[in-house]
């Protein structure tokens, strides 16, 4: 089995309609694909929807969070979407992006960059807006060649010129919110240092014992011997590990399937959950 635990839609900052995920997904030769949105599961119906035959979907969301000043995504599995607390604490960090691209703009323009909030929005189609879609703009106007290049101190990058910040979830709260939810979290990318800051490994230890459940080991941002480390030390935690492709369509450079999950670590996710169920396909539109 091939298990990719880690996409993004139109529904946050990808570019591939949910529809078009799972039809991609399918071609890529996976069987299983999770949709996890920033923040959001607005495009978990249409992907329901166009599952092809053959390709199962997981359910979820990468919570945006910060600890001790450091950003950090949650990666949430099959919770109950409806569930009143969580859905709160959801659009309570998703209301927050739009004032908070918004001063991002502001701050490029006093930078001298003419980005335009109207090109944001173009940019961000139906998803919520955020700094991709910032980033984006800035390789339409030049200023960057690439999105990843807007994530240095210089432009979009914590604490960078043009950094804004937004509403974010503890992540002992996130863990806790998900759980009494029935879902599964797994900390995303948490070795992604060219991001910014990352979080010490006593806080991932703390995490741990707070319910964590897994470690995202196996991404593009993570160098051979970052991941060494963190497998080791998901051996010493008992957190699971995993692997995906944190696609985002054409916004980045990496593929579908690019990375993926044990199929026994899919199982036992799966086994923990209790808020929803992966969705066999069965030959969507």
């Amino acid at each position: 089995m091939r298990i990719d635990l880690h996409t993004h839609s139109t529904a946050s900052d990808g570019t591939d309609t949910p529809a078009e995920l799972m039809r991609n997904a399918a071609a890529a030769g996976l069987d299983v694909v999770a949709l996890t949105d920033h923040d959001t599961t607005r495009g978990h119906a249409e992907a329901v929807a166009a599952l092809p035959a053959g390709l199962t979907l997981v359910t979820g969301a990468e919570l945006s969070c910060r600890v001790d000043g450091v950003s950090l995504h949650m990666l949430a599995y099959l919770f109950d979407p409806d569930e009143p607390a969580l859905l709160a604490e959801r659009e309570l960090v998703r209301d927050d992006r739009v004032p908070r691209a918004q001063g991002m703009v502001a701050k490029l323009n006093g930078l001298g960059v003419p980005v335009t909030w109207e090109q944001v929005l173009r940019i961000a189609g139906d998803g919520s807006v955020g700094r991709p879609h910032v980033a984006t703009a800035l390789v339409e106007l030049g200023v960057v060649p690439t999105v990843s290049d807007a994530f240095t101190p210089e432009w979009l990058a914590d604490g960078g010129r043009a950094y804004v910040e937004k509403h974010e979830t503890d992540p002992f709260e996130a863990i806790r919110l998900v759980k009494a939810a029935g879902g599964v979290t797994v900390f995303a990318h948490p070795g992604a240092h060219k991001r910014g800051r990352t979080v010490p490994e006593a806080t991932i230890a703390e995490l741990a014992a707070a319910g964590l459940d897994g470690i995202e080991v196996d991404h593009m941002d993570h160098a051979p011997d970052t991941r060494a480390r963190l497998r080791g030390l998901a051996g010493e935690l008992g957190l699971l590990v995993t692997g995906s492709s944190d696609y985002h369509g054409s916004r980045k450079t990496c593929v579908l399937g690019e990375y993926t999950t044990d199929p026994e670590v899919y199982g036992e996710i799966t086994r923990r959950a209790t808020g929803a169920f992966p969705v066999p396909g069965t030959g969507g539109a």
